[in-house]
């Protein structure tokens, strides 16, 4: 009786130490002190630029009625998700350089996982139905009106929205249904998947394949919706004899191009292969890259790549030069 008395003590305990973890430890790149000053100024500069370019990317397509078409539109969406990526991960990093105390709460950490994964998987789905506007308006320009019309792009961005928020749900109720008890110390700069996996002391393995079945077939449908889309781009390129709306084509559909394959390329890398593989270290700065850097890339891969862009900025520009010369004439 004793010894069954004493079990259910001991019992008790290891609940209660599993229910208690409300606090992560998020370790960041380093301990040392002057690193760590460096990459505040560096991160700090990246994530200035990153909202610079991305709500300037949003004005742009706003003030100027040229670009008042689903491709812009779809651009200055991205914009809008690009700048959210980045300052749900890039502000509480800043503070930890600078802060000793780099504790984030249980709701905080499963809420920044939460919108993680919504925006990551919505730009997935947003630069399929990017590609898809692209092979509408190349493959049957005549028809792109009808075809691309507001119900349409629309309902493509709220689509993408709503797949991004049910795939979040299920790996954010699946992550944080497991037992926290080995450790509250997070090898990561913010609250991803993998590191979280890491330190549960439950069994993970139904958390590995709902990680590698969702994240591979959403992977394997946009990359899919996109190669088949430039598969006809192709062939339309192909019937053109104006070497003039050849070069129209490869400047819109090359900035997509690039963006769509940084993108991917990181994603595939960092999630679809076998949890054996996974090294924390190195997956950190990987998974740095697409939340931070990615996002600061996309401003420059749509702008100095896309002719219409281009001249936006110009006839901006100039418009802006006069509105000052007229009411703030020099002085003589």
């Amino acid at each position: 009786m004793s010894q069954l008395t004493s079990d259910l003590d001991s019992h008790r305990i290891y609940m209660n130490n599993v229910t208690e973890v409300t606090v992560f430890i998020l370790m960041g790149f380093t301990n040392n002190s002057e690193v760590q000053v460096f990459l505040f100024l560096l991160f700090l500069e990246i994530y200035l630029f990153t909202l610079m370019g991305n709500l300037g990317m949003v004005f742009l397509v706003t003030r100027d009625s040229r670009l008042h078409n689903p491709m812009y539109y779809f651009i200055s969406v991205l914009s809008v998700l690009d700048a959210c990526y980045s300052s749900v991960v890039t502000p509480k990093m800043l503070v930890n350089f600078l802060n000793e105390n780099k504790a984030i709460s249980y709701l905080e950490c499963a809420t920044q996982m939460f919108l993680l994964v919504t925006f990551g998987t919505t730009e997935c789905f947003l630069l399929a139905a990017m590609a898809y506007d692209r092979y509408v308006a190349i493959y049957n320009p005549l028809l792109y009106p009808v075809s691309m019309s507001p119900r349409v792009y629309v309902s493509l961005m709220v689509a993408s929205y709503a797949g991004g928020i049910v795939h979040a749900s299920i790996h954010t109720v699946a992550t944080f249904s497991l037992s926290f008890c080995a450790s509250n110390e997070i090898r990561h700069v913010f609250c991803d998947i993998p590191p979280l996996l890491a330190i549960s002391c439950s069994d993970t393995y139904t958390n590995q394949l709902l990680l590698f079945y969702f994240v591979g077939a959403i992977e394997i449908v946009t990359v899919l919706i996109v190669l088949i889309s430039y598969g006809f781009i192709l062939l339309a390129i192909l019937r053109m004899h104006n070497s003039e709306g050849r070069r129209k084509v490869f400047s819109t559909c090359g900035s997509h191009l690039t963006g769509v394959s940084i993108y991917h390329g990181t994603i595939l890398f960092m999630y679809v292969r076998p949890s054996s593989s996974y090294a924390l270290d190195h997956d950190m700065i990987v998974s740095t890259f697409y939340s931070i850097v990615i996002p600061m890339l996309n401003p420059i891969i749509y702008s100095l790549r896309n002719k219409d862009v281009k001249e936006a900025m110009k006839r901006v520009f100039w418009e802006n030069r006069c509105i000052n010369k007229m009411y703030f004439p020099p002085s003589h």
